[in-house]
């Protein structure tokens, strides 16, 4: 394996995975012998509630091409995944989940569609193995995303893909705190292509992915990507005004043409309650929205690494901010899995 510039990476975000690791690798080890001799496999296990760490550095003892780094704190799948791509170093970067739904003889196929000139390469889950409630809540996540951002990705997109060094490096110049790997990569641009595969049953354990977090997630996603939403909210105060207009006019007609003179107080109730209700969603979305910006503008890091496992050796991390990929890209290649000291890890 080359020490600086492998012709493949894999990364894995890892959380609760510990029953999956070992079949795991040794069907990435299959598949990508198939492929090429220079891989290297970057785990980042997101302090998850099991043994996967133990199990990580265990297959990190025993394969040269199994780097490992484990996160302080669980920064969550889409933060991890990031970490993954800060540390990869390889000239292609296959991006997949831990739980085996994805086959990894599927990178064969993202490999070879990208050597047709694609700098991405996406997979389309057939045959979804999840709830049906899921997938259809799902479907209408998407059809509602694709509305609000004027994009067209399928809601059958998993995270497995296969994507350029450019494209790696492009997505992590992107600092956004509320991120979606995903959405980030069709913002890229970039010539692209997708593929399809089986989706397989979970190998071991639950999805980590409980019906509060999927829905905060969508929220997020749907909301906090774009500013369609306070845009919704000034075309919903146009149409109460009209509404006021409308009602006003109405009011006046039955007064002036009928004689007929309708009670204050009711009139009165029903326009405070729909005001007043539509001034407090108005405000709480605008503060949802300055939140966001409070989380931005501190300019955290995007992950912190704790531990790193590199050539059978374990050393301590750092803070790793992906936004200043600048500050990264300045170190050299023996020293990036720790950029704080600046000091290098043995392969």
């Amino acid at each position: 394996m080359s020490a600086a510039a492998p012709e493949l990476s894999v990364v894995v975000p890892v959380y609760g995975c510990e029953e999956c690791l070992q079949h795991l690798h040794q069907r990435l080890t299959a598949t990508l012998r198939t492929i090429t001799s220079d891989y290297e496999l970057v785990f980042i296990e997101d302090r998850g509630p099991d043994n996967s760490w133990q199990e990580l550095r265990r297959l990190a003892a025993q394969d040269p091409h199994v780097r490992a780094f484990r996160l302080s704190r669980n920064f969550g799948q889409h933060a991890a995944i990031t970490a993954g791509l800060a540390q990869s170093r390889g000239r292609w970067v296959v991006v997949m989940d831990c739980d085996l739904q994805e086959p990894p003889e599927e990178i064969a196929n993202l490999y070879a569609k990208a050597q047709e000139g694609y700098d991405i390469v996406f997979a389309e889950r057939r045959d979804r193995q999840h709830s049906w409630s899921r997938r259809t809540a799902t479907r209408l996540y998407f059809r509602m995303l694709n509305l609000a951002l004027g994009t067209r990705m399928s809601s059958e997109l998993g995270n497995l893909s296969i994507i350029s060094r450019k494209v790696a490096d492009a997505f992590l110049e992107i600092p956004d705190q509320d991120r979606h790997y995903l959405m980030i990569l069709h913002w890229l641009g970039f010539r692209h292509a997708t593929i399809q595969f089986s989706h397989a049953e979970r190998f071991a354990g639950e999805s980590s992915y409980t019906l509060g977090s999927l829905v905060r997630f969508a929220f997020d996603g749907l909301f906090f990507q774009t500013t369609t939403l306070l845009r919704w909210i000034v075309y919903a105060g146009f149409f109460v005004s009209l509404l006021g207009v409308v009602l006003a006019g109405f009011y006046t007609y039955k007064y002036f043409i009928t004689g007929y003179q309708y009670p204050g107080w009711t009139s009165l109730a029903v326009l405070l309650l729909l005001l007043s209700g539509f001034l407090i969603v108005t405000t709480g979305v605008t503060g949802l929205y300055i939140g966001k910006i409070f989380n931005q503008v501190k300019n955290r890091p995007l992950f912190v690494l704790d531990e790193i496992v590199d050539g059978s050796v374990t050393v301590p991390g750092s803070a790793t901010d992906a936004g200043s990929r600048s500050a990264i890209a300045s170190e050299t290649e023996a020293t990036r899995t720790a950029v704080a000291q600046g000091r290098s890890t043995p392969e």
